[in-house]
Formats: C-alpha cells, structure tokens, sequence
C-alpha cells in the first residue's frame, strides 16, 4: 500500500501547514504533493515557502502561483461577480506586494500537472481541472459521464484537483476515481473551523481516498491576519467556518449548506 498526501490552496496559511504536515509524519504517508495556490486569502506569505522546502513537499502551480511567478495583474481566480473579484483583488495585491522575487521566481519553475504510476494506478494532479487551470468543479454539477470524459482524455484513472475549496470524491466505471482535495487555507465553508488534505491510498488491487481534518491554531492565524489589516471579512471566515466571500461562484446546493 502506497499512501500520498494531497494538499489544495495552501493560501499563505502556514499555520494549518504546519500543523498538516505534522499530522503526515505521524501518519507516515510516502509522499506529499500540493496542487497549488500557495499564496492568497491569508497573511505573511513567505512563512510558507520554507516549510515546503524543509519538508519535501512537491508542489505544482494553480493560478495564483502562475499570476506571482508572471507578474499578472489579478488572480486569474475565474470569478464572474464584481463582490467576488473586489476581495480577490485585494487579496491578490496583498499576496503579490509581500512575496519575495526569489519565491515568485520559484514559482515559475513549477509544473502545471503532475503525473504518477503507483501501484499500477496512472494518477493525474492539477489545480483546476485536467482542461484548465482554473475550472471550477463542484460535486452538484459534474456528472459521471463528464469527469468520465476528463479521465478518458488525461489518460488516468485518477485525477486529483482543487480550485473550489470544498472537498468531495467519486468512484467511476473501472474503479477509477476523481476527486477534489479540498483546501488547507481556509475551512469549508461548513461552520468548522478546521481545514483538511486528502490521503490517497494505492494498492495494485484497490484505490481509496480519506480525507484527514487538521486542527490548528486559527485563532493565531486571525490574530496575524488582523495585524496585517486583512479584510475582517476573511478574519471572520477563519474564525467562524462560514464563508462571507467567494460565495457567488458556488452552485445552489452547495452554496445552501452555508450560512450565507
């Protein structure tokens, strides 16, 4: 059995990193990859790079990482609403202004997929979607017979993405697998106040997914968030588990499990 650990949109939160990669060694996993967005949301952003370093974690880019590393003027997040792209900005500006040249440079080295042969399982990580970096795919709106169009053209017979922040899996013909890692910057919009990466597991015979909660100090993290002058906006989403932003570009019945 080979075990991976899958982390989504870091968003500059090094202190649920940490504490993640903690719960990793304990758990003694065979290696752990990032699928991108290692900046934006949260504060201090070059607090997370070293941890990634020091620690091996293989990362590649999402659009955060693609727009610090090419000096873009936005995100390129992918949201449609004004409210929506109003706070991406500001996040964006503040991510871009306080993340070193040498961490942006690095950026730029990094793969926009990866690909992997465990076990006998052909396994494809991506940020947004196999199509495109910054897709949006949500649970209440990708049926079987899309994410079945996806693996067929990626060649896999699993796909691991991120992008939406909310995590969720599906079991395909073939037992093969698509499934969103979730995010580790910030909670799910669910009401709880942890933040989650997902563990693949890898045997010739079988393939399942796991998904680990990761407790961490958040009330730190509001804390630097507000001694940075971060939106209270964001500060409440850490503190509280719902979303106050980003909420336009969720689906119906995902945006109905929110407060919001």
């Amino acid at each position: 059995m080979t075990r991976l650990a899958l982390i989504g949109g870091i968003y500059s939160n090094y202190h649920a990193l940490e504490a993640a990669l903690d719960t990793m060694d304990r758990r003694g996993v065979d290696g752990v990859y990032c699928l991108g967005d290692v900046g934006g949301f949260g504060p201090y952003p070059d607090r997370v790079y070293p941890l990634l370093r020091s620690r091996g974690v293989e990362c590649l880019q999402g659009n955060y990482d693609n727009s610090l590393a090419g000096g873009l003027g936005d995100c390129q997040c992918g949201y449609t609403d004004p409210r929506d792209n109003y706070f991406a900005r500001l996040s964006y500006r503040y991510t871009f202004e306080r993340t070193s040249q040498e961490n942006k440079k690095w950026l730029g080295t990094l793969p926009t997929l990866v690909r992997l042969e465990v076990e006998g399982w052909r396994v494809l990580l991506c940020h947004g979607s196999p199509r495109k970096m910054n897709e949006f795919l949500w649970e209440s709106t990708s049926p079987d017979s899309f994410l079945e169009y996806l693996l067929d053209e990626s060649q896999a017979d699993i796909v691991g993405v991120t992008h939406t922040g909310i995590k969720w899996q599906r079991k395909l013909s073939d037992d093969r697998l698509f499934v969103n890692v979730g995010v580790l910057g910030r909670p799910e919009n669910n009401g709880q106040t942890c933040v989650w990466y997902t563990e693949l597991s890898l045997s010739e015979q079988r393939a399942s997914v796991n998904f680990v909660p990761v407790v961490y100090d958040h009330q730190a993290l509001a804390a630097d968030m507000q001694a940075e002058a971060l939106p209270r906006q964001f500060i409440e989403t850490i503190l509280t588990g719902w979303w106050t932003t980003c909420l336009e570009i969720l689906p119906h019945k995902e945006r109905a499990r929110g407060r919001f």
